[in-house]
C-alpha cells in the first residue's frame, strides 16, 4: 500500500501549517521553507501558486497521494451540492480519519497504521484499508484480539492526549471501543485554516 513516508514537520513547515500536533512546537522555532537554499524559493506570487500550496496542504493533512486525492476531488466534482464541501466530506468520512478524530489515535499516520494492520472491524468485518469511506449506520470496533494488546489498553490516555472534540457526525465510546457513525460531517467540523475553493480552482483549470 503506497504512502507518503516523508517527514510530517518537514511537509508542515513547506505548507506553512501544522499538519500533526509535533509540528506546531518544531513550527515556534523554525520558521520558513526548509531546505539549504530555502530562501531563494518564492513563497508568494501568483494565483496558481497559491492554490498549489492549499491542495498540496490539504493532500498532507489527511495523508493521501497525488492520485489518490485527485479521484477523490474527481468524485467530488461529480456530486451533488458545493464541491469544495464534498471534497472535505469524503475526506472526513475515510475510516483513518474517523478514528483519529475519535480520538483513538493521536495522529492520522498513527490513525493510518492501526487500520491497514487490521485494528478494526467495519459492521463485524474485519477492514485494513484506511480510505474505506463510511456512511451513517456504519460501526467501527476494535477487533476482540487488538484489545489485549497494550496499546488499546491505554486507550483512555490515547484518548486524552488526542485533544479532540466531539463530533456531530460520530458518537465514540472509550469504553466498549466502538465508534459509530451518526451522520455526516459539517463542513464546519473540517480541519481549521482550510480554503476548499482555491482547490477546486486549481483542478478546474
Amino acid at each position: 500500500m503506497a504512502r507518503d513516508k516523508s517527514p510530517i514537520v518537514k511537509q508542515s513547515r513547506r505548507e506553512g501549517y501544522a499538519l500533526a500536533p509535533k509540528a506546531h512546537k518544531v513550527m515556534a522555532k523554525k520558521t520558513g521553507i526548509p531546505g539549504q537554499h530555502a530562501d531563494m524559493r518564492v513563497r508568494g506570487g501568483s494565483l496558481y501558486l497559491t492554490q498549489l500550496r492549499e491542495k498540496q496542504k490539504v493532500r498532507r493533512l489527511y495523508g493521501l497521494l497525488e492520485k489518490q486525492f485527485a479521484k477523490v476531488m474527481h468524485e467530488a466534482q461529480k456530486a451533488d451540492g458545493l464541491t469544495g464541501e464534498k471534497l472535505l466530506e469524503y475526506l472526513e468520512r475515510r475510516a483513518d480519519n474517523a478514528v483519529y478524530r475519535a480520538g483513538f489515535a493521536t495522529t492520522r499516520r498513527q490513525a493510518r497504521q492501526l487500520v491497514s494492520h487490521g485494528h478494526f472491524t467495519l459492521n463485524g468485518r474485519r477492514i485494513d484499508v484506511p480510505s474505506i469511506r463510511l456512511k451513517p449506520g456504519d460501526v467501527l470496533e476494535v477487533r476482540a484480539k487488538s484489545q489485549k494488546s497494550e496499546y488499546f489498553k491505554n486507550l483512555p490516555n490515547v484518548i486524552a492526549a488526542s485533544n479532540q472534540s466531539p463530533l456531530s457526525w460520530q458518537k465514540a465510546d472509550a469504553k466498549k471501543m466502538k465508534i459509530e457513525i451518526i451522520g455526516l460531517p459539517k463542513r464546519e467540523e473540517a480541519e481549521v485554516g482550510i480554503n476548499e475553493q482555491l482547490i477546486v480552482e486549481y483542478y478546474s483549470r
